[in-house]
């Protein structure tokens, strides 16, 4: 049986695999995301996010293993550290928002990630960007107005926090893209989680709370459906083209009012989705410039 489904899998086109990946990336995602906000009344988003790191770390050493652990060798190691550092302030704020403030809120204000990477790019990259690529910057932007309205509702904490936690994750981002160009994915993928599992966890110390069984049973839980979301989006990249399949990335929108709807009773107002739909969009438009630039670069060279 098990020969069998892998055969249909890769009889399917590299397309339709990659479909299928992201779409259970974005549904491990808001699995994860939910799991979170439950567990928060047992005990602090800190102490969630360093149990996620172990676990994820924990589900990862298989992979590592199979290749060997000489992949991890690294003559970057600063900047894998300072990528640490950047990517768990971003980790923390981003899971204290999860628990404080609506998840279709928090996942709507999340696509701002790549909004911020684009900007940055420009600043410390060295990349040029041409008029329309600045205006979708902008219109990203006025997406994070379209949900905030401030000045007309009072500004929500947990949303400030999402935002600068989609700041900092644009900042790992442009880090990513320096270790890319000497580093292996498998490289940068585990001492992202080794510097996640040791940075998290002075936070964590401060904040302890001995979990109960219901507790454990939920860490584990998030950090399987934390590492499968890894994963799934890890393959999905890799079967297809990027500004092919992250359409389906809004997907995660969808699961999360879904999920919160049926466990918390939120449900997103008109100006969430709006905002999260022109925020998206951006990204998808900037992301599909920079495929063309680079497409461009490819063919000149």
């Amino acid at each position: 049986m098990i020969a069998a489904a892998q055969a249909a899998w890769h009889g399917q086109t590299a397309m339709t695999r990659g479909i299928a990946m992201i779409i259970i990336s974005t549904f491990a995602f808001a699995i994860m995301h939910t799991a979170i906000r439950y567990l928060s009344d047992e005990m602090h988003p800190f102490q969630i996010a360093f149990f996620r790191n172990v676990f994820g770390l924990v589900f990862l050493i298989p992979l590592l293993s199979q290749g060997g652990f000489a992949q991890m060798k690294t003559n970057r190691f600063g900047l894998h550290a300072v990528r640490g550092a950047v990517n768990i302030g971003a980790m923390l704020l981003f899971f204290y928002a999860l628990t404080i403030t609506p998840l279709a809120t928090v996942t709507a204000l999340g696509f701002l990630g790549p909004i911020f990477a684009a900007a940055l790019s420009v600043l410390f990259l060295g990349e040029r960007f041409r008029a329309r690529r600045w205006a979708a910057i902008g219109v990203g932007f006025l997406g994070m107005l379209i949900i905030l309205r401030p000045g007309v509702i009072a500004l929500d904490i947990g949303a400030v926090m999402v935002i600068a936690s989609a700041v900092l994750w644009g900042m790992a981002m442009t880090i990513i893209k320096v270790l890319g160009r000497t580093e292996s994915s498998v490289a940068i993928t585990a001492w992202m989680g080794i510097m996640l599992g040791l940075l998290s966890l002075g936070p964590a110390i401060w904040v302890w709370r001995d979990p109960s069984m219901w507790g454990w049973a939920g860490l584990v839980f998030i950090g399987f459906w934390g590492s499968v979301a890894q994963v799934s989006l890890a393959q999905a990249l890799k079967e297809a083209d990027p500004t092919a399949i992250m359409p389906f990335d809004f997907l995660r929108l969808i699961w999360a009012t879904l999920l919160a709807a049926w466990l918390f009773a939120e449900a997103p107002d008109l100006f969430t989705w709006i905002g999260a739909a022109v925020i998206f969009g951006a990204g998808l438009y900037i992301a599909n410039r920079e495929r063309q630039a680079k497409k461009h670069l490819t063919t000149d060279g």
